[in-house]
């Protein structure tokens, strides 16, 4: 591997998914600089990383121009609101990310002669019609519906990356990221794992919106990052599926989590998500064939290192995710 190739920027890099790719790089033993502007993150979450002298930490707005000193052969590109109570609160910021953030971190990774890896989702499809959802399904997206900042941005992002690439401007690779959960999600964080395990290791009864018969799939952080960096490091272009095709259904997950914890508080059903899709399952054969990736982790397995995390982090009496 090159001097240059040895070199990692990863914006978005103190949120969840972000903050666990710092530590694998550094793992294998590249140098990383983070870039976050911290609006839907903490460092907490990049505890013990910052005294790391490989790991640098840069604060600042990626909407804004901007130019990286020094020489780098990857840009990953996690930075957005990615939860909907996060993007819902924050539509504007939402789309400006995914429009002039991507294109401004395409353009430095350009001057860098980098290659470019976009965390992109399974939100491109909307609520699909086709299932499982493969790469060439072009999806059921509202356009002006309640989440269709954050799917729109996501599809913008897709397209400039796919424009840059073309045009000979840049090395891209797309990751279809589906639902990824794990230690060191925001307890605040508002998506459905995190609010019904914080519910279950309080003793409350789980969130469920609806009737909870919608279906998901949840792929443990470890394996997800997995397949983020095998992407990366292989140049593959994409857009390739990241996710667990193993399906569960919203009430099937709470009755796992409520066994888990040991928590008899039952269930608290509540209104249905505007524009919650019905179903989500990834059709991951374009990974099995082009990565040799596959999620390792079953949801059992995961679900109890996640519930064990929470109810560790609940014992010391901190809010916040610390991995």
């Amino acid at each position: 591997m090159s001097a240059k190739r040895k070199t990692a920027v990863v914006a978005g890099g103190a949120g969840f998914i972000g903050a666990h790719l710092c530590r694998r790089l550094i793992a294998e033993g590249m140098r990383v600089v983070c870039l976050d502007s911290l609006v839907t993150s903490g460092l907490q979450a990049l505890r013990g990383l910052r005294r790391d002298p490989r790991f640098d930490f840069l604060r600042f707005d990626i909407n804004r121009p901007f130019k990286l000193p020094g020489k780098f052969g990857y840009f990953f590109h996690l930075a957005c609101p990615a939860s909907p109570k996060a993007y819902m609160r924050l539509p504007l910021l939402t789309l400006r990310t995914g429009s002039l953030g991507t294109m401004n971190c395409l353009e430095a990774a350009s001057a860098a002669g980098a290659r470019f890896i976009l965390a992109s989702t399974s939100e491109v499809y909307g609520d699909p019609l086709r299932h499982p959802q493969r790469e060439d399904y072009f999806g059921n997206v509202d356009p002006v519906g309640p989440r269709s900042c954050y799917d729109e941005a996501k599809r913008f992002s897709e397209a400039a990356v796919a424009a840059y690439r073309g045009a000979g401007r840049a090395e891209g690779c797309i990751a279809r990221i589906f639902n990824t959960y794990g230690e060191g999600m925001l307890v605040s964080d508002g998506r459905v794992v995190s609010n019904m395990i914080c519910a279950a290791v309080s003793g409350r009864p789980l969130p469920v919106n609806g009737d909870g018969s919608q279906t998901r799939s949840f792929c443990y952080i470890a394996d997800m990052v997995e397949g983020i960096l095998r992407l990366a490091l292989r140049g593959v272009p994409g857009p390739v599926n990241l996710g667990n095709p193993q399906e569960v259904s919203i009430l099937k997950l709470a009755g796992m989590i409520n066994r888990i914890t040991g928590n008899n508080a039952g269930l608290r059903f509540l209104k249905a998500s505007a524009g919650d899709p019905r179903k989500r399952k990834p059709d991951i054969s374009l990974a099995v064939k082009l990565l040799g990736w596959r999620p390792l982790v079953t949801l059992e397995e995961g679900l109890e290192n996640t519930c064990g995390w929470f109810k560790d982090i609940q014992g010391r009496g901190n809010g916040a995710h610390r991995t």
